[in-house]
């Protein structure tokens, strides 16, 4: 975890801070949306994601992985964008509400904690094949797909060569 907890606009909460900033959006009425990921090169398919994430509700929490557990997700080599600067360009995003960085494989423990009205996930899943389905389910939370066909992906753009008009 880095030093700066509290900085990147304020968005970017302890678990501890995120819990207690939930339970205050939930007192005021507010619809919690939760969604996570590596978001490790920053691209359209992400803010597409997001936004749709965001229009489901009032607060959109995004937990990203870490460093290490983005390389235990997706091998080797990955992340290319460390965990600070992923931070940063994330929390510009005016649709993201707040932040967290989770260690974990998963974010089971981050739902329970939460108890989001809806965790978001993209379209690379469906509502059944979501690995957090049976714990949202489990205190009466929703799954909702957003964002556009999954034709964007870090691995992807990561392994491209050469300028966009030559691929």
């Amino acid at each position: 975890m880095n030093d700066r907890i509290g900085s990147f606009g304020g968005k970017l909460l302890t678990a501890d801070e995120l819990v207690e900033a939930v339970e205050r959006d939930k007192k005021a009425g507010k619809r919690v949306i939760f969604t996570n990921g590596c978001f490790d090169l920053i691209h359209a398919g992400h803010v597409r994601y997001l936004r749709e994430a965001s229009a489901l509700g009032d607060a959109l929490i995004l937990a990203v992985n870490s460093d290490e557990s983005a390389r235990r997700l997706k091998g080797e080599g990955r992340p290319y964008t460390a965990q600070d600067e992923r931070l940063e360009i994330l929390s510009a995003l005016e649709m993201v509400d707040y932040l967290v960085l989770f260690d974990e494989d998963n974010v089971s423990s981050l739902l329970l904690a939460l108890k989001p009205h809806v965790h978001a996930k993209g379209t690379d899943y469906t509502a059944e094949t979501v690995p957090e389905r049976e714990t949202v389910k489990s205190y009466g939370g929703e799954v909702a797909i957003c964002g556009d066909p999954k034709d964007h992906s870090s691995t992807e753009i990561g392994s491209r060569t050469g300028p966009p008009e030559a691929r």
